[in-house]
């Protein structure tokens, strides 16, 4: 079996992933961590390919000790390896993150390697717009939560990605979450 490319994202109803200053934790206003239908997808999960950004942000979370954060116990229920694309690694790297430089399918094909066939997970706005420029994306799924934020970072503000039509697989709803999953049309 062989895993897909999955762009997984918490949105806002009016279309942001971050609220101002990249603020995450109003998503776990919605979303319990322990969620049976969150672990299934974690589950399925075999490795994370993160932009800087988003990686900084975790960082300061778990700095913090912020709702969402990895050290606070209620995060995303993931295990496998993760890997951060930047062209500057912090200093000291994280020991636990595999930093990646260069091209952006080449950073996807070892990172789906590492997967081991299983999904790998693209975070980050701006990783996501570069592997759907590039056609790697399998599967873009959508967490559509009620709230709205009216400012932040939106799903895709990608500059130079053109239209991406998409077939719809499923919808379901757990709670107040509306999940949505799509195929992308390649």
């Amino acid at each position: 079996m062989s895993g897909k490319v999955v762009v997984n994202r918490s949105m806002s109803l009016d279309g942001f992933i971050a609220g101002p200053g990249d603020a995450m934790d109003w998503i776990f206003d919605f979303i319990a961590p322990d969620a049976a239908w969150l672990t299934e997808i974690a589950a399925a999960t075999g490795a994370m390919l993160i932009g800087r950004r988003t990686d900084e942000v975790g960082d300061r979370m778990d700095a913090n000790k912020e709702r969402g954060a990895a050290s606070s116990d209620d995060g995303y229920p993931f295990s496998g390896p993760t890997f951060v694309l930047t062209h500057k690694p912090p200093v000291p790297p994280a020991p636990e993150v595999t930093y990646l430089a260069g091209d952006i399918g080449e950073a996807v094909a070892t990172a789906l390697h590492a997967a081991g066939g299983k999904n790998l997970e693209i975070l980050g706005a701006d990783v996501a717009g570069q592997c759907l420029r590039r056609g790697l994306v399998d599967e873009i799924q959508v967490y559509v939560l009620p709230v709205l934020l009216g400012d932040g970072i939106r799903l895709y503000s990608s500059p130079g990605l053109a239209r991406v039509d998409l077939e719809p697989l499923d919808s379901a709803r757990h709670g107040a979450v509306t999940i949505l999953r799509f195929r992308v049309r390649k």
